[in-house]
């Protein structure tokens, strides 16, 4: 068994179309990424209710038809866990929600679910002809962000939550109070994701930055996945690798060490697979062969300590043409299937 290679889907682009696509250009997994799933028009129940088991089965089912498997869910729906994140009135109500989304998972047969907990999520990043010959990417820019202002109460991962919150902030939240509920979080949630046959797998933080918008992050470095992977052990505990954001980060071990150590740990669910051009406060997505970070260095390392798990190319930069994020995906997994086909036929 090797690695393998996946296409991330956003919810207007989980279709029979993409999926055909997915297997054409050689990919074999589906990375489905599900918030913003009921806002599109496609569920008929609201955005905070929990993903039924019909619903995940019918996905999986449209995945399979097109040949292909459903390697992961990414990332809850804002409102399934904004009480969790915020420590909120509603935490244990939607914490039963989680544990509801986590056995439907398990009985759909979905074997991972990424997430990412922070509460200002992905923010900040700009957009521009930062690649190879000018193809737009994007990027975090310390001068060109926007100004760190605290998260409006109602809202959570740039999303609008509670329409009806009181004025002002959710203020400041410190280190100890984002570890102390993220604890929380894994001690309800592990039991039910190990009985369930579920792998929790967490993304680091994007910017990679130890605060943003007055509140804590929880892995801004590499080496903090081993206090994530040490709160609550299990082999359901695991990371969304995003290669990406390790590369951006300024911490005590390098991306390559970073893969080392937690592909032989066996703690890598899926791997985000991009290239990048500088580190955090101001770096650039590059294509997947013009970057920072040695890619057939960071492929072998992957093989050579066993993964054999799902590596999708997260983002790319798009290519001038009438469909560039299909050119873009095209491209990057056409140069991963041929540089880990040559990787295992040398060291096999």
């Amino acid at each position: 068994m090797g690695m393998k290679i996946g296409l991330g889907l956003y919810p207007h682009l989980l279709t029979q179309e993409n999926f055909r696509y997915a297997s054409q250009v050689g990919a074999t997994h589906v990375v489905a990424h599900l918030p913003g799933w009921s806002s599109r028009g496609h569920r008929p129940v609201p955005a905070d209710h929990p993903w039924t088991l019909d619903e995940l089965r019918e996905l999986r089912a449209a995945v399979n038809e097109a040949g292909l498997e459903l390697a992961a869910i990414e990332n809850f729906e804002p409102h399934h866990w904004s009480d969790v994140l915020l420590d909120g009135p509603r935490k244990v109500e939607q914490m039963a929600g989680l544990k509801t989304i986590i056995r439907n998972m398990g009985r759909a047969g979905i074997p991972v679910m990424g997430y990412n907990f922070s509460l200002a999520g992905v923010y900040g990043r700009t957009t521009g002809p930062w690649a190879r010959g000018g193809a737009k990417s994007v990027g975090y820019v310390r001068d060109q962000a926007p100004a760190p202002d605290e998260i409006p109460n109602g809202t959570v991962w740039n999303m609008v939550v509670d329409a009806d919150a009181p004025a002002g902030t959710i203020g400041r939240v410190s280190q100890d109070q984002l570890w102390s509920r993220f604890r929380w979080f894994l001690e309800e949630l592990i039991p039910v994701a190990e009985e369930a046959g579920v792998r929790l797998a967490l993304h680091p933080d994007d910017p990679p930055l130890e605060e943003l918008r007055g509140t804590a992050r929880l892995v801004w470095k590499p080496e903090l996945y081993r206090r994530v992977f040490d709160l609550v052990p299990s082999d359901c505990n695991m990371a969304e690798f995003c290669q990406g954001t390790v590369s951006e980060m300024n911490g005590d071990i390098d991306v390559y060490q970073a893969i080392e150590e937690f592909t032989a740990a066996g703690k890598i669910a899926y791997v985000h697979f991009r290239n990048v051009r500088g580190k955090v406060p101001d770096y650039h997505e590059m294509f997947v062969d013009d970057g920072d970070v040695d890619m057939v260095r960071a492929l072998r390392l992957y093989h050579q300590n066993g993964f054999d798990g799902v590596l999708i190319p997260d983002h790319t930069p798009g290519l001038e043409c009438a469909a560039p994020w299909h050119a873009g995906m095209a491209y990057a997994i056409g140069w991963m299937r041929a540089t880990i086909a040559l990787i295992e036929r040398n060291e096999a």
